[in-house]
């Protein structure tokens, strides 16, 4: 029975020394004793605004410096739109830092996201990107979609042309579009030198058509197949006056 009651009495002393503890860890007491006054936000912040930054820290913040939870201070962070990478730390006594790291773009994908130069997707603002090139296709194979523009781009450059979308099939066919409309098939195989043999010949078919290239198929062994958009029919005249010619005074 003694011992009973010493184990009953030793059990009840480290509760009372461990509730308090476990009351300050979680901010329930003694919050206003250790506040936490500072916080120092750093990064880039050329997309990420750090208004938006601290508004989404200070409400983690309220309950002193012991009941901060670093980890969900920073996964609040890295819910930010163009957040790439959040470090977080508690200086003592009273300061919390946190320093972000934003995505690089180098391409929209699809309507709501975009891929950086990691090759890694992530969600955007409706509207962001505009002027960067369209990647379509499986998830997986993000970064081929980036190494093959890499590749496409500086081969339309020269001429004035950019590529505006990049196309990758289920079954791993190639496919463009120019920034002039022109939709260019690619296939499989060796996309790359088809597409650098189109490219060179590519300023003659234009100097010897005045039409506009409307699709070209490069999926051939000695050559390609191209489709001109039809010419806009002239305009109307304009009707002839019949009116008589003024006579000049003599």
């Amino acid at each position: 029975m003694n011992a009973l009651l010493r184990i009953l009495a030793w059990s009840f002393a480290i509760v009372l020394v461990a509730l308090p503890v476990v009351a300050v860890l979680n901010g329930w007491i003694a919050g206003e004793r250790w506040p936490m006054r500072r916080l120092a936000v750093t990064g880039e912040f050329r997309q990420v605004d750090e208004a938006a930054v601290r508004e989404a820290v200070l409400p983690l913040v309220r309950n002193g410096f012991f009941a901060v939870d670093l980890d969900e201070v920073r996964t609040a962070v890295s819910a930010l739109p163009w957040v790439e990478k959040v470090e977080v730390r508690k200086r003592w006594p009273d300061k919390l830092e946190v320093s972000l790291s934003e995505h690089t773009p180098v391409a929209r994908w699809g309507e709501d996201r975009m891929l950086s130069e990691d090759g890694e997707l992530f969600a955007a603002p409706e509207g962001a990107g505009a002027g960067l090139p369209l990647f379509e296709g499986p998830e997986a194979r993000a970064s081929e979609l980036m190494s093959f523009h890499s590749l496409a781009r500086p081969l339309f450059l020269p001429i004035g042309l950019r590529v505006e979308t990049v196309r990758l099939s289920p079954r791993g066919s190639w496919s463009l579009r120019l920034d002039d409309g022109t939709e260019i098939e690619a296939g499989r195989g060796d996309p790359q030198a088809r597409l650098a043999r189109f490219a060179r010949m590519l300023p003659q078919l234009r100097a010897d058509e005045p039409r506009l290239l409307e699709r070209a198929d490069l999926r051939y062994t000695n050559g390609f197949a191209i489709v001109w958009k039809d010419a806009p029919a002239p305009p109307p005249a304009p009707p002839e006056s019949t009116a008589p010619a003024a006579q000049a005074n003599t």
